[in-house]
């Protein structure tokens, strides 16, 4: 049982409020092991609660109807907790903050902003925006990179089935009259004894070093940095995630700027929110200067392997005419532009390539094949 001070109207005459004590139990937080909300759950979550808090409904009303239009047991149980902790006189953010995996920080501070001025339902319309904005932006660079995926295993797929399935069957009789076969052959042949035998437990090789190196990335710091640093540097998608980035920063830390956060703490906001740990510690190093009275646009310039030029340029603009979270909004549009034109190209920038691989794979299985049955003509011919 925990107790909640709750202040009341003061009695006519006085100028102290009375206080009385509600004493009430807080659930225990819902098990959320393998619990995640998509960004499209967030989005949803955020539009249902500023409509409702606009029609005039309590923010514990709210809460209770949002769970439930909610399917998932597990979700229910958490609005559940949530519920309790609103009803128990606590904050809807300080509640959301005991499951900040599932909602993620931007949206626990965009609400505790909205619910310290008072302009929560704004916030939530504000909040409901920008995840919309960066569910789409998502969703474009994930598109483009579902065909380059599906011919890369195609290609993968179709080599395998000639190796594992066509190929044995072809090479016995080249074996049994004894010619002389080319490498390739010879290299080729070897791979299907070997797949052919040890297959199963190659492809579970893998699937275990996988899995083994995702867990590494993510425990091992400098792993992970070096990553993400390869990652932006790439000749074709380098490109893209820095624009990517560099949208989520602008959009992020114009949302806080605009919500009244103080700009040290709406940059480590902006820092929480991002994966990419070459941008996160850039981040990190613009809230410890901005505490020391820098301006960002002046530590973006050590970052220029990663910032564009022009994007110093106009934060020094809004910081010096004090229209900052305008200026970040602006930029925010122009590299979601960007990251749309670059993802719209993608396809055929990397079509080529692809096409230049699978064309040489299948050209070494088909000389592969070609070539001992020139050799067997030879044979034959030589033979009569």
């Amino acid at each position: 049982m925990i107790g909640f001070k709750k202040k009341l109207p003061p009695e006519a005459g006085t100028d102290k409020p009375q206080t009385t004590t509600l004493t009430a139990a807080v659930s225990a937080p819902a098990s959320t092991l393998f619990l995640s909300f998509s960004t499209k759950e967030r989005v949803l979550f955020a539009k249902r609660l500023s409509f409702l808090m606009k029609a005039g409904v309590g923010v514990l009303e709210s809460i209770t109807i949002v769970r439930n239009q909610t399917k998932s047991k597990r979700k229910q149980k958490l609005f559940d907790t949530v519920a309790a902790d609103v009803a128990a006189g606590g904050y809807l953010s300080k509640s959301l903050a005991r499951y900040e995996p599932q909602f993620g920080s931007f949206t626990i501070n965009m609400i505790k902003v909205g619910e310290n001025a008072g302009v929560l339902s704004e916030n939530l319309t504000y909040l409901a925006e920008e995840l919309g904005k960066k569910q789409a932006l998502e969703r474009k660079v994930k598109g483009a990179l579902v065909y380059p995926l599906f011919i890369s295993f195609a290609t993968i797929g179709v080599t395998a089935m000639l190796v594992v399935f066509i190929f044995p069957k072809i090479m016995p009789i080249f074996v049994s009259l004894n010619v002389d076969l080319p490498w390739t052959t010879r290299a080729l042949l070897w791979l299907s004894e070997f797949l052919s035998v040890w297959g199963i437990w190659t492809a579970f090789g893998i699937i275990v070093l996988a899995a083994l190196f995702e867990i590494a990335r993510r425990l091992y710091q400098p792993l992970h940095y070096g990553l993400d640093w390869l990652f932006i540097r790439l000749p074709i998608v380098g490109p893209i995630c820095r624009a990517y980035n560099c949208a989520n920063f602008c959009r992020t830390l114009s949302l806080n700027v605009k919500s009244g956060v103080p700009l040290s703490e709406s940059m480590i906001i902006t820092a929480e929110v991002t994966n990419n740990l070459v941008y996160k510690r850039a981040y990190m190093d613009f809230a410890t200067h901005i505490q020391k009275g820098e301006k960002i646009s002046s530590t973006m310039g050590k970052y220029i392997k990663i910032f564009p030029d022009m994007l110093p340029h106009l934060v020094l603009i809004g910081e010096t005419t004090g229209s900052l979270s305008q200026s970040l909004s602006y930029l925010s549009d122009l590299y979601e532009a960007e990251v749309d034109d670059a993802t719209k190209n993608l396809s055929n920038s990397i079509e080529p390539i692809l096409l230049m691989i699978m064309g040489l794979l299948v050209g070494v299985i088909a000389v592969s094949i070609i070539a001992p049955i020139y050799e067997v003509t030879k044979y034959i011919g030589a033979g009569r």
